[in-house]
């Protein structure tokens, strides 16, 4: 049997009882492990202690994964925001970004990995994705139940001609929403690939040099076994690892 392609995700900074942990949500791995049969290996974010160089030699394609914490302002010229924070992601997920690129490699984000890849690119963010009059709702109200956070869903238009609208037969999407945070400014090697009924930008995809990367806003991660769509961003993603292009099906 030929050796499955090598996928690196990123773990966060989080307390387990009393003490820091490098930490992934295991619906992450899981999915990518199943529906993109990948073997999977988990990146440390202290980059204190090692670099992003060191192992993206190792690594055939990087998921950035979604988190509790929000990518820090200062990184797209701005100030403020509401935490949890969390610069050692913040500081490797820009450095994994540069050096798989580097390397011709795929990097692929959900939700907070979504916005690292538009800020490492040169893109902004707006942080008011869940209560401004311009935009719908996109994240459930704070009281509901973590379970109905997750149900809280819009649909997105996908962008003739894509990859997601080749790769789904479809115009559209109903896609969960769970972000305080989503693209201000697009950055310049980004297309977009969906967006919601406010005209926000839900996912978009690229050739930076070589490399192909593909992110959305959502979390196709959440009951990927009950949902085809979900699936199918995955198997994008094994794809990708495999060397195929990121091209509409035809």
């Amino acid at each position: 049997m030929a050796a499955r392609p090598v996928l690196g995700i990123i773990c966060c900074n989080r307390i387990v009882g009393t003490e820091p942990a490098q930490a992934v949500i295991d619906r992450y791995v899981r999915a990518a492990i199943a529906h993109a049969d990948v073997a999977a290996l988990l990146v440390p974010s202290l980059p204190d202690l090692m670099t992003a160089a060191e192992v993206a030699p190792r690594l055939d394609g990087i998921l950035l994964t979604g988190s509790p914490s929000n990518v820090g302002s200062q990184l797209y010229g701005d100030s403020g925001g509401d935490g949890p924070f969390d610069g050692a992601r913040d500081q490797t997920a820009m450095a994994l970004i540069e050096a798989m690129i580097e390397r011709r490699r795929p990097v692929f984000g959900i939700c907070r990995g979504f916005q690292e890849i538009n800020v490492a690119l040169g893109g902004t963010l707006r942080r008011d994705t869940s209560a401004s009059a311009d935009l719908i709702r996109h994240h459930a109200p704070d009281a509901v139940a973590f379970d109905a956070m997750f149900a809280h869903h819009h649909r997105v238009t996908l962008a003739e001609g894509g990859i997601l609208a080749g790769a789904y037969g479809r115009p559209a999407l109903d896609v969960n929403s769970v972000h305080f945070q989503g693209v201000g400014t697009l950055a310049p090697p980004l297309a977009v690939e969906a967006r919601a009924p406010d005209g926000l930008v839900e996912a978009f995809s690229a050739d930076v040099a070589g490399a192909p990367v593909l992110a959305v806003q959502w979390h196709p991660e959440w009951q990927t076994e009950s949902s085809r769509d979900s699936q199918i961003f995955f198997e994008l993603l094994g794809r990708a690892l495999r060397g195929a292009p990121l091209t509409p099906r035809t």
